[in-house]
């Protein structure tokens, strides 16, 4: 999956196609819908005629029924249709073209029969295991090719016991305008350029940018669209409040009693620069907080055992940055903390949905100074949503 945002040589355009499931994701701001839904048909739970070996799968990783998301989108994918669907992270995305793409593969074909690039190898890898899981009754087969490891031996691996030929059905971006406003986008309409022109695209996204509309214009046949409505786009499950700490050097006073009076399992708390995560980490060390921080400076190795321990629990709090806000889904995270709010709204609903994935409830507090009122009136505006302040017994909500 991606190269880390470098532009991609002839070579590698030519051989990701000989993968079975290359999965693709990208990442979304928000703008004003300029397209209107054309279909609201809801299947309120998985009986969509799927494959029984992928039916157990869906039930053994623990899903009962779909999202609102999944029970209006598989359907359409699995019929064939280019497909628009809008829906903010968490609520079950991921599921949706997965669950929609394993369904299609003609098991007596080798070949790539799907594609999806992502911006991030952590999301790359998180898609993987996702996938696999799945489709764990399958014999899917899906690989995570990405930059710092050998493009030879991802190579071998393709081709190991695939002929040298090229059969992709599907094309699925997920998260699309950050990919393609990141860098990306030459890239993408490279890859178009070499698909079939019959292939299915599939587009998910939180919101629509003009990036995407004209992926959706050029690339798509009278697309199935099903949008949310911008009220809709606030995660379920995550109670929201705010703290009001009015000056800025009064934050880390503040979180230090936060963190003494609640029972944290796992915290993910967002930064806006690189530099204030660094400040913020060597602040808490002498102060005998067991934190981590994360940001794209640091090696790769780095960050994977970063990650390693904070899955694992041995580290339970992890400070980083917007950057990374995608790539995080901790099943035992409960509490986000702005401790700076975001630069723009669109960014909000994907740090918050770090402790609120699909189902399963968080807490996101925020760090409001005097100066960042204006920009939080405006993300309760822009969401429909009403963020309260941080009640006394805010223990007992975590």
């Amino acid at each position: 999956m991606g190269r880390d945002g470098c532009a991609g040589t002839e070579d590698e355009m030519n051989w990701v196609g000989h993968l079975r499931y290359i999965w693709m994701l990208d990442v979304l701001g928000v703008a004003e819908n300029k397209i209107e839904a054309n279909r609201d048909q809801a299947v309120d739970n998985f009986d969509m005629n799927l494959k029984p070996q992928l039916l157990r799968g869906i039930y053994a990783y623990g899903f009962e029924r779909p999202s609102a998301i999944q029970q209006r989108a598989i359907m359409p994918v699995v019929k064939g249709h280019d497909v628009t669907a809008q829906a903010q992270s968490g609520t079950g995305r991921t599921a949706t073209f997965s669950i929609s793409i394993l369904q299609q593969p003609d098991m007596s074909v080798k070949g790539t029969q799907a594609l999806i690039r992502a911006a991030m190898r952590e999301l790359a890898q998180q898609i993987q295991k996702f996938v696999v899981a799945l489709g764990d009754y399958m014999n899917i087969e899906c690989l995570a090719c990405f930059g710092g490891t050998s493009v030879r031996e991802d190579m071998a691996k393709l081709q190991e016991g695939e002929p040298l030929f090229v059969i992709i059905t599907i094309f699925c971006l997920d998260e699309a305008d950050e990919m393609l406003s990141g860098g990306f986008k030459d890239q993408i309409y490279e890859v178009f350029r070499l698909l079939p022109q019959d292939t299915q695209v599939v587009l998910l996204s939180a919101t629509m940018a003009a990036d995407v509309l004209e992926v959706h214009k050029k690339f798509m046949g009278g697309p199935v669209r099903i949008l949310i409505k911008r009220h809709e786009l606030t995660l379920e499950g995550i109670k929201q409040f705010y703290i009001a700490v009015e000056k800025e050097e009064w934050k880390l006073d503040t979180f230090c009693e936060l963190y003494e009076t609640v029972t944290i399992t796992q915290a993910v708390i967002f930064c806006n620069t690189r530099r204030k995560v660094d400040w913020f980490t060597e602040k808490m060390h002498p102060r005998e907080f067991t934190v981590s921080a994360k940001h794209s400076d640091m090696e790769q190795k780095q960050r994977e055992v970063l990650m390693k321990e904070f899955r694992s629990g041995s580290s339970r709090v992890l400070i980083t940055t917007e950057l990374l806000a995608r790539g995080i889904d901790v099943q035992q995270v409960s509490l986000v903390i702005n401790y700076d709010l975001p630069t723009n709204r669109e960014n909000y609903i994907h740090r918050i949905g770090c402790g609120g994935r699909f189902r399963r409830k968080g807490v996101a507090i925020n760090f409001v100074t005097t100066d960042d009122v204006r920009m939080l009136r405006d993300i309760e505006h822009f969401y429909s949503a009403q963020i309260n302040e941080m009640p006394l017994n805010v223990a007992d909500l975590i």
